[in-house]
């Protein structure tokens, strides 16, 4: 199944070209609450599945094209993310890569802000006036559908809800000069696009022999498979719910394959991954310059 989070935060199924308001199956006071209704659906998917089939049998179908599309998971209680994870993109920044030779396996896992979620039909916002220099980084995401601790690899797989596309939108380093701490140069609003839905897991049978492909203005940047990552799902699971406690909703990105590269203004940013979707994002820049500009 395909969900969506749409226009009032409206929550969907996504069937070919059209979408069904499911909205109905949440407790009410959560109908307008986007902050952990779906978070609250996917914890219950099981006994809520006759409801939402329900749902989806009586609603009226609204045309895909005419709605405006949220990240499919809007309050996510955690991102995390696995550093290095492709073996030919680690240290392919050069002075640039704060990862020295060390994968995913060394390094474990970083975090994104939650607030740096935006959805397919948001924009990529630059610092205005920025010097720096912004890549964009293509990714699979994993959202978990149980909370869990300390979970063995065997089992990993069992809390897995669901994938999405994911850019991970990086300000770099540039040494001796700007050297912030990765979690804050990927935390910008907006450096975390998800979508365009939600696709469940029995939809994506093989999810580590994905196609990974990402474009700027059509031209192929980043061209890889999952079957690649050095640290697959099951052990990021395994890693994350050692350190912490994983909850429905938290988000869990694969890490980004070679090709990485720079964003301007002006640009479109297109994700494909194989089995889970499509979409295409705009770069602009601020409407001001922040109080601490970079």
């Amino acid at each position: 199944m395909k969900l969506a989070v749409f226009n009032a935060y409206r929550i969907g199924v996504v069937d070919g070209e059209q979408v069904y308001d499911i909205t109905q199956v949440l407790p009410e006071p959560l109908r307008d609450w986007r902050y952990g209704h779906m978070n609250w659906l996917i914890a219950h998917w099981s006994s809520m599945l006759p409801a939402i089939h329900a749902a989806r049998a009586a609603a009226q179908p609204l045309a895909l094209a005419s709605v405006n599309l949220h990240a499919p998971v809007p309050n996510a209680p955690h991102v995390f993310a696995a550093p290095a994870n492709y073996r030919k993109h680690i240290n392919e920044l050069g002075v640039r890569s704060v990862s020295k030779g060390r994968s995913a396996r060394e390094q474990g896992f970083f975090l994104k802000a939650p607030g740096s979620v935006v959805g397919p039909h948001s924009k990529i916002v630059l610092p205005r006036g920025s010097q720096r220099r912004f890549d964009h980084e293509s990714e699979l995401a994993v959202i978990i559908g149980r909370a869990g601790r300390d979970i063995p690899r065997a089992q990993a797989m069992d809390y897995v809800f669901g994938y999405a596309c994911l850019m991970d939108l990086t300000m770099r380093i540039e040494p001796g000069v700007a050297e912030e701490e990765r979690s804050m140069r990927k935390s910008f609003a907006s450096f975390t696009p998800v979508g365009p839905f939600l696709v469940t897991a029995d939809e994506v049978p093989h999810p580590d022999a994905l196609q990974n492909r990402l474009w700027v203005n059509g031209e192929l940047r980043q061209d890889a498979n999952t079957r690649d990552m050095i640290v697959d799902i099951p052990e990021m699971i395994e890693l994350v719910s050692s350190v912490l406690a994983l909850s429905p909703g938290d988000i869990i990105a694969s890490g980004t394959p070679e090709g990485v590269g720079p964003m301007l203004p002006g640009d479109t940013v297109t994700i494909e991954i194989e089995r889970v979707g499509r979409m295409s994002l705009h770069v602009i820049e601020a409407a001001q310059v922040a109080p601490r500009a970079f």
